[in-house]
């Protein structure tokens, strides 16, 4: 049996500098028109895994998810979660297709990584063009603080009542930061997240200021795309690790090669 979260899609990022985001950009492409950051289709598919294990998810939980078909601004979009071992797996579908997949789990607690292992540099005042030697693995990319803002909330609209309760970041916040981890270092053209592995531990707290310390682990080639993955550690204000996240994206898709 699975369980079964319905909610309409939203597009925050239409004037974001990623024109992937914009009806025109996205239309040349091969796409209908402009797609919904992975990060809140991340933040649609683990709304069951909230609703399973509650804080304790948030607070020490694990989720994979993988972004393979576009989710579009306004669409109806369902989720799925199936019992899979002591886990979900996580079936993300609007229009009848299925956009994303992905898991969820609570696994036994185990120690935040030592946030001194990450190195800390600010992102430069004038960003360089994104090229494959500024992406060379090694490369430091931090985001600078955030606040994880309280209108999240409504904006991917949330239905789970315990983030407002107890006055609780919501993840796809979180994951968000780690966009920022790259888009605060390097100017690039249109771009897609592909996916993200995600262990918390610790939950974000609204109004909270967080930042986000990534060190670049692979960068390469894919089928005429130039993919990025990113390690990185996200930090609440009192340096607790909230969450580290493995991020992957198309920097530069083969059609801008």
């Amino acid at each position: 049996m699975s369980a079964a979260y319905e909610v309409r899609a939203h597009n925050l990022s239409k004037a974001s500098e990623n024109r992937i985001h914009a009806d025109d950009v996205a239309q040349k492409f091969g796409f209908t028109g402009a797609l919904v950051p992975g990060v809140e289709v991340y933040a649609y598919a683990i709304h069951p895994a909230v609703a399973r294990w509650g804080r304790a998810w948030l607070e020490q939980g694990s989720a994979e998810a993988r972004f393979f078909k576009p989710v579009y601004d306004e669409a109806m979009v369902q989720i799925s979660a199936t019992p899979a071992g002591d886990g979900l797996a996580l079936l993300v579908e609007s229009g009848g297709v299925d956009c994303a997949r992905g898991s969820a789990a609570l696994p036994p607690p185990e120690a935040a990584p030592d946030p001194t292992a990450w190195a800390w540099r600010g992102p430069p005042a004038e960003r360089p063009a994104a090229t494959e030697a500024l992406l060379a693995p090694g490369t430091v990319l931090c985001a600078a603080p955030q606040v994880l803002a309280a209108d999240y909330l409504d904006s991917v609209r949330e239905t789970e009542v315990l983030y407002r309760a107890e006055g609780l970041a919501h993840p796809g916040q979180v994951l968000r930061l780690c966009n920022r981890a790259l888009t605060e270092n390097v100017v690039m053209g249109p771009w897609i997240h592909v996916g993200s592995q995600v262990r918390n531990f610790s939950a974000g707290r609204l109004g909270e200021v967080v930042t986000a310390r990534g060190v670049v682990l692979a960068e390469g080639d894919h089928k005429g795309h130039r993919l990025v993955e990113l390690d990185i550690l996200v930090l609440g204000a009192d340096g607790r690790v909230l969450a580290r996240v493995r991020h992957n994206a198309i920097w530069r898709p083969r059609q801008l090669a």
